[in-house]
Order: C-alpha cells, then sequence, then structure tokens
C-alpha cells in the first residue's frame, strides 16, 4: 500500500514539473543555438530577448529579415553589446527585444550580412517560431 502511496506521488509530481516546464513565460531569452526551436511567451506583456554573436568590425550585422505574423510579435529595441575582451578585432553581441502583442504564432526570420548593395549576404542565419500564448487575469 505504501509502494502505491509512493509510485502516485512521484507521478504527481513529475507531471508538475513537465506542466511548469512547457508554460510559456513572460520573459524570454534565446541564442543562435535556439535557432530552428521554438518558444513560448505570454501575450500579456511578455517579451522574447534574441542574442547573437556579432562583429561590426567586418562590416557584418544582424538584419530582421521577417516576422511573419507582426500582430502577434513587434521588435521594440536592438543594440550592439561590445566586446569585454578589449581585443582590437574582436566580436561583440546584438541584442534584440521583441513584445508580444496577442495571442497567435509567428516565424521570426534574421539574416547576418554586409548591408551594403555589393556586400554578402546570409553568412548565417537565425529563425525562431514565437508561440504567444492568452494569459487570463
Amino acid at each position: 500500500m505504501k509502494l502505491k502511496w509512493l509510485i502516485l506521488g512521484v507521478i504527481a509530481t513529475a507531471m508538475l514539473v513537465i506542466t511548469a516546464c512547457s508554460r510559456p513565460v513572460s520573459q524570454a531569452s534565446v541564442n543562435e543555438s535556439d535557432s530552428g526551436k521554438q518558444v513560448e511567451i505570454w501575450a500579456n506583456g511578455g517579451l522574447l530577448t534574441v542574442t547573437l554573436e556579432s562583429n561590426q568590425t567586418t562590416g557584418y550585422s544582424w538584419e530582421l529579415k521577417e516576422i511573419s505574423d507582426p500582430s502577434v510579435l513587434q521588435k521594440t529595441d536592438s543594440k550592439y553589446e561590445t566586446p569585454t575582451s578589449g581585443l582590437v578585432g574582436a566580436g561583440g553581441k546584438e541584442v534584440w527585444t521583441f513584445k508580444a502583442l496577442k495571442a497567435g504564432t509567428t516565424t521570426l526570420s534574421m539574416e547576418y550580412s554586409q548591408p551594403w548593395e555589393a556586400g554578402q549576404k546570409g553568412a548565417k542565419s537565425f529563425t525562431i517560431t514565437v508561440v504567444v500564448k492568452y494569459l487570463a487575469k
């Protein structure tokens, strides 16, 4: 009898952990290793931060190619963070912030390119599916 209760307790705990881990969050952060994956955030003020390695001394930078449904997600900020090493020519990071506007699903696509006309396009790409869920108050 005690074994049955122990097993039920373990199963209940596991279900709670799984549920907690799969719930959308109000703020999510992703990087290049998350490309091709899906992230969930809440529609009520949810923020998504995308941090990508970048080296502006080479003329390359990340460009927002597309938000497939701009009524779901909106870019609010982007900035370049210089390297902390102090080495000449060292790369930094670009940090992009997006705000969830309403429940829905959208694809966010970015491309690492040299922005001028003759520059190299599409040296790297980053794509992520963002699922925005409604949070009832």
